[in-house]
């Protein structure tokens, strides 16, 4: 009993990140306070989910023989529409915030801020420029292998920066108890199984690692504290970083 009790639980976790980090549907619908704890640790599956989806819609355009812009420009978009473009807000508010190079307070209300201002409409643009540049560049099947990887990798990178990390005192996060050990171990797993699969789907794994960490030093000294929107922009970049590593690859 207990064993399914904890099932439950994890169901119910699982569809809790599904509801609040995907567009896509769940059929395990509902909301169990008990199993907020456990709700993070679901964040890299939901990745996973996501990038299997990625992968098949990029093996569908190029079974399809879709002209190569044409593809390029799906494989762009495709994680924003899977995601409701939720990572994208982030990106865009953390922009606006450390772009300012005002006080720490009035960033952080820049942050909060609902209005959107150049800087994240400059950055966006370039964000969207150089992901399709990327995505142009993947000629091949071989170069799609690790995207069902580069969401998986990048937020156990995510999970792992908001549990260890102190977090903003506004933050969703703020009294968050998930432990550390097992994102870690989720990542080292990702990691490794890219290595195996291929060499190249590996340092394209190490790259949104590198990407992530990056962008975590920025935002992080420049807001004194982490909260989702960090997590969005960090994850942004850190695909954006992945995507290049395959194309050059």
């Amino acid at each position: 009993q207990g064993g399914a009790a904890g099932m439950k639980l994890w169901l119910y976790a699982l569809g809790m990140c599904q509801s609040m980090f995907c567009a896509l549907p769940f059929p395990w619908h509902g909301w169990e306070e008990k199993a907020r704890d456990k709700m993070l640790c679901c964040l890299p599956v939901i990745g996973l989910e996501i990038g299997l989806l990625w992968w098949g819609i990029g093996l569908l355009a190029f079974w399809l023989e879709l002209p190569g812009l044409l593809c390029a420009a799906i494989l762009c978009a495709a994680p924003y529409f899977l995601t409701g473009f939720m990572h994208l807000d982030g990106f865009m508010d953390v922009t606006d915030a450390v772009r300012s190079y005002r006080s720490l307070e009035r960033r952080r209300e820049i942050l909060k801020d609902s209005h959107v201002g150049s800087f994240s409409v400059i950055a966006m643009g370039l964000l969207m420029m150089m992901q399709l540049s990327a995505c142009s560049a993947l000629c091949t099947l071989t170069q799609l292998r690790a995207l069902p990887l580069i969401p998986a990798v990048s937020r156990c990178c995510s999970v792992l920066a908001i549990t260890c990390l102190p977090p903003m005192e506004t933050s969703q996060y703020a009294q968050r108890k998930t432990h550390w050990g097992l994102p870690l171990a989720m990542l080292v797993l990702a990691l490794g199984m890219g290595f195996w699969w291929e060499t190249p789907v590996g340092i394209a794994l190490l790259a949104v690692i590198i990407g992530y960490a990056l962008a975590l030093v920025r935002a992080y000294r420049s807001l004194k504290g982490m909260n989702g929107d960090i997590s969005g922009y960090c994850i942004s970049l850190s695909e954006l970083a992945g995507l290049c590593a395959m194309a050059i690859m």
